[in-house]
């Protein structure tokens, strides 16, 4: 096993974007986290109501002007067209509803997403649902012919998209255990590109004859956030969903930016954040594979964040914050970080590592986390604690069967069994 490990870290990319990339736990360095509990009046959290009225806000504002920007609340002008009222789908099992949102009054523009969600047929209240961020429009990522094509992303316009037979989700699954099920297309917010900022929801926002943003002003993880909760406005509203109920799930980039709406939005119930990395749930001050300086070279992932990040590329002990800060952002609601044991780049042991700094947040409420335990091997499906931790034998992905694992995580933390 050791040596399985070993072999492929060496595989590994060394140098990306002319920076160096370390796989080696004993070139890793010292490092000290900021105390989560620590408020910046130097005195420490006393109690559950200290953390929630005056700490917790502190550290929410520090990601928002120092990582992922803070962005606009809820238009004024957003609308909701049911095109699909409730159609039965999966052999009868489910009754699927889409939804398009109007970001803005103008419903011809470009500035509108789709959302397809799926109850159990024989369910006889409201259901609990997972909401997933997918990379893919709706009709690629769930096998469902009855599910509007969609559009991506064409040289600044929307086109429609073309029918996929691979990455299908099993949404069945969920439904036979009582879990409705939806999902959103990440690219109807905002396109993931440099360029993005000009055609996505962002553009609706900038400053008249701006060209980007401001220092501490949104990044494209925060359009991505703000468009789930956009989705969240319009579950509120549908008598077939439970709304207390809503888990939110994503992976890579989509993994950061989950983890970030769970942070600012609290009417989600539970993040299952997957492979989410660096900048997401890794610990930035530990140096092991992709690092902020990664993220934030101007070749590569700066427009996901708020320009001021950009200013730690290389001087990450000097942030006021880390993975662990955001992590505890969720507490006390459910958390489920999803690794991959071969997927050095992102560091599943950097996100283990996080989950145990963030305990004392948890702990502060009376809830279980992943404990003191070393760094466990893959599959051991033991943390599946309030603050849990999930690690698959394989790499930078999320597997069919870890689909399981979030079923067995939703049921226990939603009290559905």
């Amino acid at each position: 096993m050791m040596c399985q490990v070993k072999s492929r870290a060496q595989n590994a990319p060394t140098l990306v974007a002319g920076i160096p990339v370390n796989y080696d736990e004993s070139k890793v360095g010292d490092y000290i986290l900021p105390d989560p509990l620590l408020k910046s009046n130097g005195k420490k959290v006393s109690s559950r109501k200290d953390w929630m009225e005056n700490r917790r806000p502190e550290i929410l504002r520090i990601f928002e002007q120092e990582q992922f920007g803070e962005g606009p609340g809820k238009p004024m002008e957003m609308s909701f067209n049911v095109f699909d009222k409730g159609t039965p789908a999966f052999r009868g099992k489910a009754i699927r509803k889409q939804v398009r949102i109007y970001f803005t009054k103008d419903t011809s523009s470009n500035h509108k997403m789709d959302l397809v969600i799926y109850v159990p047929t024989n369910a006889t209240k409201p259901s609990p649902l997972l909401l997933a961020l997918s990379f893919s429009p709706n009709s690629q990522a769930i096998d469902d012919p009855g599910i509007c094509p969609g559009t991506v992303w064409k040289d600044g316009e929307k086109v429609p998209a073309t029918r996929s037979a691979i990455g299908k989700v099993d949404v069945e699954r969920y439904i036979s255990n009582g879990i409705g099920y939806a999902s959103v297309y990440y690219g109807d917010i905002e396109p993931d590109a440099k360029d993005g900022i000009r055609y996505g929801i962002r553009s609706v926002y900038l400053k008249s004859g701006a060209t980007q943003v401001g220092q501490n002003e949104w990044g494209a993880i925060s359009a991505w956030s703000w468009g789930l909760s956009r989705a969240m406005d319009y579950l509120e509203t549908d008598k077939s969903i439970n709304s207390n109920m809503v888990a939110i799930q994503g992976a890579s980039r989509l993994g950061k930016t989950v983890l970030w709406t769970g942070s600012r939005d609290q009417r989600f119930a539970m993040v299952i954040a997957s492979i989410s990395g660096e900048s997401g749930a890794a610990l930035s001050r530990r140096d092991f594979g992709e690092t902020v300086a990664h993220m934030t070279d101007t070749s590569r992932y700066f427009y996901q964040f708020a320009p001021r990040y950009h200013q730690y590329s290389h001087k990450v002990n000097q942030m006021p914050m880390d993975s662990h800060m955001l992590i505890a952002l969720m507490a006390p609601r459910p958390l489920l970080l999803q690794t991959g044991s071969t997927d050095f780049w992102s560091d599943p042991k950097g996100e283990y590592l996080a989950a145990q700094a963030a305990q004392p947040v948890y702990d502060l409420f009376g809830l279980e986390g992943v404990g003191a335990r070393p760094f466990q091997p893959p599959q051991d499906d033991t943390m599946l604690s309030t603050l849990g931790y999930y690690m698959h034998e394989g790499g930078h992905t999320v597997l069919p069967e870890d689909h399981e694992v979030f079923i067995r995580f939703i049921m226990k933390h939603f009290r559905l069994d």
